[in-house]
């Protein structure tokens, strides 16, 4: 039985992917492939990016060993059938809006027409991953939690997804929730910090990293830090008690700045007495591939593929 697993990671403007073995349970970085590519591109542009990503890492292993592709792939999207839903207002591959992306890339890379190809959302892919051999390993109830250009969010219980019931927002996500008069994915991301600090000194930066490196001089950088935690603390406190979380994991590229939000983050847990344990990934990026791979076992994809529907 083949245990090899190829998991590929959709970002805005990037496709990474790499190599797992299922059984033994991983990752394999010499497998790893990446390449940029224009999210506004043509059909023919972003398919045959992926597909050139991809057969890079098959070449290192043999298609004979791959069991089957999972993709952690943004919404909104059709995880079950497989059909981008990209629409204007998302400002990316809105040209592949309506594909059948798994018949297009069997046909781009000759695969055989039942090759296995599976999707999930990909904060639901970085929560797997961080389950399956990452800060939440060995966890039953985790919130896994990506911090960068939006504001990422999944909630496991027993390695499965909880997308629906009392325990959890609809579709078991919370970027769409309020906040502070707007939603929380305003709130809690780059756009959100950065504006934050401009509506207070005028200055436009590039980014969380310029911001992070000013903290340390420079009084109204490190108090946004400390807003951010404590306002994060109030936002997921409810859901985390609500769900009863052991393990929050912190991922994305504001994850990088813990040390600027973690503490004031822990003190509002603890004032409310949320004695939540709370993680950085180690895996990054890294563990939506491991996520998605972990999609092409069969065993596992039988208990969440009723959940994809429910997904955004």
């Amino acid at each position: 039985m083949k245990t090899i697993a190829l998991g590929v990671d959709i970002g805005g403007s990037h496709i990474s992917c790499a190599v797992c073995n299922i059984d033994e349970k991983r990752y394999l970085p010499e497998t790893f492939s990446e390449n940029d590519l224009d999210n506004q591109g043509t059909v023919e542009e972003i398919i045959g990016t992926w597909s050139r990503t991809i057969q890079s890492t098959i070449d290192k292993v043999g298609l004979e060993n791959v069991s089957g592709i999972g993709f952690a792939m943004p919404g909104p999207f059709d995880y079950s059938k497989g059909i981008a839903m990209f629409k204007g207002n998302n400002k990316k591959y809105e040209n592949i809006y309506g594909l059948c992306v798994s018949d297009a890339l069997r046909k781009e890379m000759n695969l055989p027409a039942d090759f296995p190809i599976r999707f999930i959302n990909d904060a639901a892919a970085f929560a797997i991953g961080e389950d399956w051999i990452g800060k939440a390993s060995g966890s039953k109830r985790i919130l896994a939690i990506t911090l960068g250009t939006g504001f990422g969010s999944a909630f496991l219980c027993d390695r499965l997804p909880v997308v629906s019931g009392p325990e959890v927002p609809e579709m078991g996500c919370i970027w769409y929730l309020p906040f502070e008069g707007g939603t929380a994915d305003d709130y809690f991301s780059t756009r959100g910090l950065l504006n934050r600090y401009y509506e207070k000194t005028g200055i436009q930066l590039s980014g969380v990293k310029e911001l992070a490196q000013l903290a340390d001089e420079q009084l109204v950088a490190n108090l946004l830090f400390e807003d951010f935690g404590s306002k994060l603390g109030l936002f997921l406190c409810p859901w985390m008690v609500k769900f009863g979380v052991e393990v929050l994991v912190i991922g994305g590229n504001i994850s990088n700045a813990f040390p600027l939000f973690g503490g004031s983050l822990k003190e509002y847990l603890t004032s409310e007495g949320a004695g939540i344990r709370i993680e950085v990934s180690e895996l990054k990026e890294t563990a939506s591939m491991i996520g998605s791979a972990v999609l092409v076992d069969d065993t596992y994809y039988d208990r969440v593929k009723s959940l994809l529907p429910l997904m955004s």
